[in-house]
């Protein structure tokens, strides 16, 4: 594959500069590090240079390979010797004056053909161009730490950008062993802006006592297939970094009721709890392993009532195959018997609403979230209402738990956990390509290998339906009465007319 640009600078030398000049010299490029900290460039040398050596250790390149890629691998003294490079790339402090400071000084001393880039993962492309006399040849090529392993790098315009300047980079990144996506430059870009709903809203839901943090990332990691929870995965990148980016998309977009941060992980960054590397955030570690509370075991119960399900539940033949298959008592009648289990299966609905609408015992009535299909999971989720008696709670748990599958018993909550999650990051992503942020193709590729997700948030919408996600969305609308829950222009009118949510209009 070709490499567009054979002399390459990179500016810092911290994690993310170190990875960006091991993969460009991997790409066939001759790299120069700067640093203006004293001897910074030179321990970013060796430590590349051991990388290198490990993978030679492993049998993954050569002695040979190793040795080629120090010598394509330097360190400069001063940025006026970044005068031969034909391209460099800005990894520095995330702050907006040091950037268009260290862009304004590059201008005088590369050449009238150099591209140059920033690494930004937060600040306006634009912006940081603004003072340049050039800014057609200025763009954001945004990578994802540790950059040897995540194979996706954004390639982002600028008002002013030259579009060949970004196929010129798109080219690179894939020399580079990288997917390049293309986005327009908005808060966040593509990934860190999809990102949005998955913490967020789990934190909406503990915050309403929904449930606590371990059973919410049980229930996304064994309904959805996501490989980490919420709160796992806000522990791993440390609240220092992702609760900064939370308040600064919010911040940019003006205060988008999509985008709302949480007081609780505001609360646990002022106290230090950021995560692993404190020892503590959502979780306390001990040798790094998460102390995670055990699951609460099915209780026993000596006699299951009957159970009577609602003609408004979701995929209701499912369940009512389920109930056979666990041995249930099924009720047919048009309403349930008085010593009956009512069990709901709403979407974006709470139970509370359903058993009043549909006239139910509120003490005697239960939720099960029949969004993902029961063969699909590891986990089947029940929700109380705040008169559900505990008998019935029990009963339904060890209804539910008789084939060994786990199953999690949370307080009332619209949309339940899966529901609330799924279509909050379907309903972001779906703007995201109503914005024309990005294309869907590139939001998808974005999200799978950014941020790991099983499916792409589009492709997840289609998965468990557009229509299903509207109702979700509208339900929960009505439930919390926040504009938060408004379904995207995208959603609602490929949902409405029964198109794939990665149809493009011709």
């Amino acid at each position: 594959m070709t490499n567009p640009f054979p002399i390459v600078g990179i500016i810092g030398t911290g994690a993310m500069g170190q990875g960006i000049a091991q993969m460009a010299a991997q790409a066939g490029s001759q790299v120069l590090l700067f640093d203006n900290r004293a001897g910074a460039a030179d321990a970013a040398l060796d430590h590349i240079h051991q990388q290198w050596q490990r993978l030679v250790g492993k049998w993954r390149i050569s002695e040979a390979e190793a040795a080629s890629l120090r010598g394509r691998l330097s360190s400069i003294a001063s940025l006026d010797e970044a005068a031969r490079c034909d391209f460099i790339i800005e990894a520095i402090v995330e702050r907006l004056d040091a950037k268009q400071s260290l862009f304004a000084e590059l201008e005088k001393i590369v050449r009238p053909d150099a591209v140059l880039a920033t690494n930004t993962s937060s600040l306006s492309v634009t912006a940081i161009g603004a003072a340049l006399r050039h800014p057609e040849r200025f763009a954001g090529f945004h990578f994802f730490n540790p950059v040897p392993l995540m194979k996706v790098v954004e390639v982002v315009a600028g008002l002013k950008t030259d579009p060949a300047v970004c196929e010129r980079l798109a080219e690179h990144a894939r020399a580079m062993g990288h997917t390049p996506v293309r986005a327009q430059d908005t808060p966040g870009f593509i990934v860190n802006h999809a990102g949005r709903g998955f913490g967020t809203e789990a934190l909406r839901i503990v915050g309403e006592g929904v449930a606590d943090f371990a059973t919410v990332d049980r229930i996304l990691r064994d309904q959805v297939g996501f490989r980490l929870g919420p709160f796992e995965l806000m522990d791993l990148t440390a609240l220092d970094v992702s609760q900064p980016v939370m308040e600064s998309i919010y911040r940019q977009y003006y205060e988008e009721p999509r985008y709302r941060p949480s007081a609780l992980a505001a609360q646990r960054l002022a106290a230090g709890l950021l995560g692993r590397k404190t020892g503590e955030g959502f979780y306390r570690y001990v040798d790094g392993k998460a102390q995670v509370p055990d699951e609460p075991p099915a209780p026993t119960v000596a006699e299951i009532p009957p159970v009577w399900v609602s003609s408004r539940a979701a995929r209701r033949a499912e369940v009512f195959q389920l109930l056979k298959d666990l041995g249930a008592r099924i009720e047919t009648g048009n309403s349930p018997s008085p010593q009956a289990i009512s069990l709901v299966a709403p979407l974006g609905f709470d139970v509370t609403t359903v058993a009043v609408v549909e006239r139910l015992d509120p003490a005697r009535t239960i939720g099960i979230d029949m969004l993902v299909e029961d063969a699909a999971t590891r986990r089947r989720v029940l929700a109380t209402n705040p008169a559900t008696r505990v008998d019935i709670r029990d009963a339904a748990h060890a209804l539910f738990a008789r084939d060994g599958k786990p199953v999690s018993v949370i307080r009332d909550s619209g949309g339940f956990v899966t529901q609330r999650v799924v279509a909050t990051i379907v309903n972001i992503a779906s703007d995201i390509c109503q914005q024309g942020i990005c294309s869907p193709a590139d939001l998808e590729s974005a999200v799978t290998l950014g941020l790991g997700y099983p499916l792409g948030p589009l492709a997840m919408g289609n998965r468990w339906g557009p229509a299903n996600m509207l109702e979700v969305l509208f339900n929960l609308q009505t439930v919390y009465g926040d504009p938060r829950y408004r379904p995207s222009p995208w959603l609602r009118r490929r949902g409405a007319i029964g198109l794939s949510l990665l149809h493009v209009e011709a």
